[in-house]
C-alpha cells in the first residue's frame, strides 16, 4: 500500500507566493531551472503557508470550545510548550519554550487547548515580545481567570545566524497578570518552571 500524504492549500495564494520564490532565487544567483530547485518556490510557498497558518485561527473561540464550569482555584500551569515562530523583521525562525499558567475563577479549560493557542499565534510573522502578550490577554479575557502567567524563552536564528552571531544567547520575556502581580505567586510559578518534578 503507498503512502500519500494529503495537503490542502490556497491554490491562488500557493501561486502567488511561488512565483515570488522563483523571482527571489533568479534575483539571487541561480538557476531556478536547476534539478534540485525545480520545485523549491512551490515546496516554500506552502511552507509559508503553513508557517503563517495562525492568521485563519480565532484562538479565543478554541478556548471557548472546551471551557467548563469547576471550582477548582489553584495554579494550572502547562510548561515546556514548545514554539517555532518567524521573526518578523528577517524572517527567520526562532523557536523556544513556552511555560503558562492560570489561576481558575470558576472555569477551567482544556489542557490541550493552551499549546494550540500558542501556535495560533507562533504561526504569524512576530516578535517574541508580542508573542508572550498575545498569548497572555487571549487567556485572561476569555478565561477571566484569577490571573495568568506566561514565560517565554528563545533562540532566535536572526541572532545566531547572521548579524551578531551569538549562537548561545537565549532570549527571556515575560507576562502576568491578576493574582501573579504579587510576588509570592509569581515565585511559587517561576519556581515550579525551573524545578524537575519527576526527580
Amino acid at each position: 500500500m503507498s503512502y500519500k500524504k494529503f495537503e490542502e492549500y490556497n491554490i491562488k495564494v500557493t501561486k502567488e507566493v511561488k512565483h515570488g520564490y522563483q523571482e527571489i532565487i533568479k534575483t539571487l544567483g541561480e538557476d531556478i531551472h536547476r534539478e534540485g530547485l525545480l520545485k523549491t518556490p512551490e515546496r516554500a510557498a506552502k511552507a509559508m503557508q503553513f508557517l503563517t497558518s495562525g492568521y485563519h485561527l480565532d484562538a479565543d473561540e478554541i478556548l471557548k470550545s472546551a471551557m467548563f464550569k469547576e471550582s477548582y482555584n489553584d495554579m494550572v500551569i502547562v510548561k515546556d510548550i514548545e514554539i517555532y515562530s518567524l521573526c518578523e523583521h528577517h524572517m527567520l525562525p526562532f523557536y523556544g519554550k513556552a511555560h503558562i499558567a492560570y489561576i481558575p475563577d470558576g472555569q477551567i479549560v482544556g489542557l490541550s487547548k493552551i499549546p494550540r493557542i500558542v501556535d495560533v499565534f507562533a504561526r504569524r510573522l512576530q516578535v517574541q515580545e508580542r508573542l508572550t502578550h498575545d498569548i497572555l490577554e487571549c487567556l485572561n479575557r476569555t478565561l477571566k481567570p484569577q490571573g495568568v502567567a506566561v514565560v517565554i524563552e528563545a533562540s532566535h536564528m536572526c541572532m545566531m545566524m547572521r548579524g551578531v552571531q551569538k549562537q548561545n544567547s537565549v532570549t527571556t520575556t515575560s507576562g502576568f497578570r491578576g493574582q501573579f502581580m504579587k510576588n509570592e505567586t509569581r515565585n511559587e510559578f517561576l519556581k515550579l518552571i525551573s524545578s524537575d518534578l519527576s526527580r
